[in-house]
């Protein structure tokens, strides 16, 4: 499919499919509305009249207009909202209904014509193209047959955006990453693996240039991070710790880490979770690396002036006569002990030693995401994470980077007394404290590996995943988190 940005006006533009945006309670026709209302018989007012069309944000109608190869064959209308209620991400949604929309009528060819956001036209067009591919993309890797053997669209034209190409590549750099990250969630756990994220690491590395390091068990066993591998030590497969780096020619303008949980399954250890707890969905559970594997594959196509650092402990949390002990003291790289009183809060203790790694590379800010909490998931829901942070500056910096990119963020408070809930009698803190408040506390316990870095942790266990399609997002992985922290390290 290609996306191309043109100045023809929508009154003479041929091909399949046209496609017009309308606001909310102003859907009466004006101007070139009014035009090409007249140019097709009236088809239009009568079609939003009919039904009762008051231009909501999601909602769409369309009409076929005839089988006139040489004008418009059908007419897609999507709502936009209210006027004053436009954001980029609601031309990224309005995009992603007309795609799907333009798919389903067999439209080859496919226009569309939306409004301007902030008479900017570079961020108005990268969020329509971001919209028309991340809703089409569809995995079927896993499938003995392609299910979906309908008309492709072949070439969408984005009408009054001529000159945008930069910014439509841009969206094609970012969504590879998007996608990337689906790509790994969504794959089960015996195809995505802590071997296959270190290839798909080195993959990266090879194809944009990247310097990579790879740390095998030994290397971590040298630089004792033992809550790492206390985690990694019941499975049958090596832990893999990925470090990916991006560095711009010249000097950097400033220096970053991102850093992924990366649990490829999650059995709960000796904590098994039980019957109805999702067991089967576990293969999530690597969300956090996935998206900072996503995140590196589209900052090295970018080339910003900025150095990242991508990172992740990649191991699985499982069973067998190996496996870490409820009441097991851990000792992490940092010098710190650890109580273990729950094999089931395993992502902590993976971040532990990735904080602890990262804070000593001289970084300016660190965020890491993880699935790390059901309690942030029953709190805020499937579509928004949690933000925890000490530091206002990265708050700031990520609920505008999150905000540009239309992934829900929310800052909950660390709130200093909870850390008395991961007291330990016999160890400096256990892993887990009261329900009460887990995703408060678990963010606390991950603040005890970083020193003096402005740090952040993003809870993303709602998002990460959606049982049905959602906006530009179809039911399954989401690869939440990627454009968020592009337009973090772009900021």
């Amino acid at each position: 499919m290609e996306i191309l940005p043109i100045n023809t006006s929508l009154l003479e533009w041929k091909g399949d499919g046209l496609a017009i945006g309308l606001f909310e309670d102003a859907v009466e026709l004006t101007g070139e509305l009014a035009t090409l209302d007249e140019k097709v018989g009236g088809v239009l007012k009568e079609l939003i009249a009919e039904e009762e069309f008051k231009g909501k944000a999601g909602s769409s109608i369309s009409t076929r207009l005839g089988s006139d190869r040489k004008s418009v064959r059908k007419l897609i209308i999507v709502g936009l909202g209210k006027p004053d209620a436009l954001k980029l991400d609601s031309l990224r949604r309005a995009a992603a209904s007309v795609a799907r929309l333009a798919k389903k009528q067999k439209c080859k060819t496919l226009a569309i014509d939306l409004p301007m956001w902030n008479n900017n036209p570079e961020a108005t067009a990268q969020a329509i193209a971001e919209g028309i591919e991340l809703a089409l993309y569809q995995d079927t890797r896993f499938k003995s047959e392609n299910e979906d053997k309908g008309s492709q669209i072949e070439t969408v034209h984005l009408l009054g955006l001529s000159g945008q190409e930069a910014a439509i590549t841009r969206a094609n750099q970012i969504t590879s990453g998007v996608i990337l990250a689906r790509q790994l969630v969504a794959a089960p756990a015996n195809a995505v693996t802590p071997i296959t994220m270190a290839e798909t690491a080195q993959a990266i590395a090879t194809d944009y240039d990247l310097q990579i390091e790879i740390l095998e068990q030994e290397d971590c066993e040298k630089l004792g991070m033992g809550a790492f591998l206390g985690v990694a030590q019941a499975s049958d497969l090596p832990p893999k710790f990925i470090h990916l780096t991006y560095k711009p020619q010249g000097t950097p303008r400033r220096k970053l880490a991102i850093i992924g949980k990366g649990l490829t399954f999650d059995s709960g250890g000796l904590n098994i979770k039980g019957a109805g707890s999702g067991i089967e969905t576990m293969k999530i559970d690597m969300g956090g690396a996935a998206a900072t594997l996503g995140a590196a594959k589209a900052i090295a196509q970018l080339k910003p002036d900025v150095e990242v650092h991508f990172i992740s402990a990649v191991t699985e949390n499982m069973i067998s006569g190996r496996a870490m002990h409820p009441g097991d003291v851990l000792t992490a790289s940092n010098g710190k002990t650890i109580e273990v009183n729950n094999t089931d809060a395993e992502g902590r203790l993976t971040l532990a030693d990735a904080l602890v790694f990262a804070d000593k590379l001289g970084v300016e800010a660190i965020v890491d995401l993880a699935t790390l909490t059901g309690a942030c998931l029953i709190a805020l829901g499937d579509d928004i994470a949690g933000l925890f942070t000490p530091d206002d500056a990265v708050a700031k910096q990520l609920e505008t980077a999150s905000d540009t990119a239309g992934e829900k963020i929310w800052r909950l408070p660390m709130e200093e007394k909870y850390f008395e809930g991961l007291k330990s009698g016999i160890a400096d803190m256990k892993n887990t404290g009261p329900r009460a408040g887990g995703s408060i506390t678990a963010a606390l316990f991950l603040k005890q590996f970083v020193k003096d870095t402005p740090w952040a942790h993003l809870d993303i266990a709602g998002p990460v995943w959606t049982d049905k399609e959602n906006g530009y997002n179809g039911s399954g992985a989401t690869g939440f988190g990627v454009r968020t922290l592009v337009n973090w390290v772009l900021s």
